[in-house]
């Protein structure tokens, strides 16, 4: 980090912000200029609150020379992170097909679609038990009879489930039922619900806010990491641009981006960034060429009578015929689907 202070920059001042970075285990150098002074900071500069210290009267600028991030940081950590699943390998050289509906409808309705899921290639099994809706009249889901029918679905097919905890009181029951636990859009920087996840030892599914930078989606690992759960997996969902003519923007860069800058598994959810199931076969090749780890897609076997999101839904068959594209895709790039 180099902070530049003011050239009038009384001593007395000058050295107090010192003494303050000494504190902090920082190793401090000062390079006396002919217009500005210039503190050079060496250490674990994550801890030093930039707004703070720009705050302070006698400094001009800050600027880091390394990212905030450390523990998600690819710089620290070169060697891809894989996160295991029950056994399944997010972030290895194959592809993860996770699918299902929107919500849990049932016992009866996840356990037909998981099976179904399961026969046209998928390997994890999605389903929404407390739903986040924009409207208050719309489903919420089923809560706990959504979850245990999930489980139930599990136990019948053998695939490893993935759904989306709201609040910090239903965590037990996803730690006991829920192989995948996922945080979605609206709770990214739900900052007491990303320490009390990063203080179990579940995979963690984390998506992208719907108007947040990478940097900002970084961070948001980085305190579930910092919590001691190493086993974050990112989720680019799409983000809300000026665009009308899709739910949302789906923003693929992110995947290169995700892969230089940090060491964390990326899938891509093109159901949400879509909303409408014609797009998502397009998206999902696109995304398996751009280098993603896996893909996340709601799949509903009778979508124009779904409880929630039955525009954006494929068909079990439509599904079907897309993993066998997307293993034609993967073949050219090296991956397995």
């Amino acid at each position: 980090m180099i902070i530049t202070l003011k050239k009038e920059a009384p001593k007395q001042e000058v050295d107090k912000l010192l003494k303050k970075f000494e504190n902090m285990d920082l190793q401090v150098t000062l390079i006396q200029g002919a217009n500005y002074n210039v503190f050079g900071l060496v250490g674990d500069t994550s801890k030093v609150d930039e707004k703070s210290v720009l705050a302070n009267p006698i400094v001009f600028n800050v600027q880091r020379v390394a990212e905030p991030y450390k523990l998600a940081n690819r710089m620290f950590h070169p060697e891809d992170t894989v996160v295991d699943v029950n056994g399944i390998k997010v972030g290895g050289n194959k592809i993860v097909m996770i699918a299902g509906p929107c919500s849990v409808e049932g016992e009866n309705q996840i356990c037909r679609i998981a099976q179904q899921v399961k026969d046209a290639g998928a390997c994890m099994l999605r389903g929404g038990a407390y739903k986040p809706r924009t409207s208050p009249y719309a489903f919420q889901g089923m809560g706990t009879k959504g979850i245990l029918a999930l489980d139930k679905a599990r136990k019948l097919t053998g695939l490893p489930t993935v759904s989306e905890l709201m609040a910090v009181e239903h965590l037990d029951e996803f730690v006991e039922h829920v192989d995948v636990i996922q945080i979605g859009a609206r709770n990214m920087q739900n900052f007491d619900l990303l320490k009390a996840v990063g203080r179990t030892k579940k995979p963690i599914l984390l998506k992208r806010g719907l108007a947040n930078t990478i940097q900002e989606w970084i961070m948001a690992a980085e305190y579930i990491m910092s919590e001691g759960n190493p086993n974050v997996i990112f989720c680019e969902r799409g983000i809300r641009t000026f665009e009308p003519y899709t739910r949302n923007t789906l923003d693929l860069s992110v995947v290169p981006i995700i892969k230089e800058r940090t060491h964390l598994p990326i899938i891509i959810d093109p159901s949400h960034a879509a909303g409408d199931w014609k797009l998502i076969e397009s998206l999902s090749l696109a995304a398996i060429a751009a280098g993603a780890d896996g893909l996340i897609i709601e799949v509903h076997d009778d979508p124009a009578n779904a409880w929630s999101d039955g525009s954006q839904s494929l068909k079990p068959e439509k599904y079907a015929a897309l993993v066998e594209k997307g293993k034609l895709i993967a073949k050219v790039i090296g991956r397995t689907l």
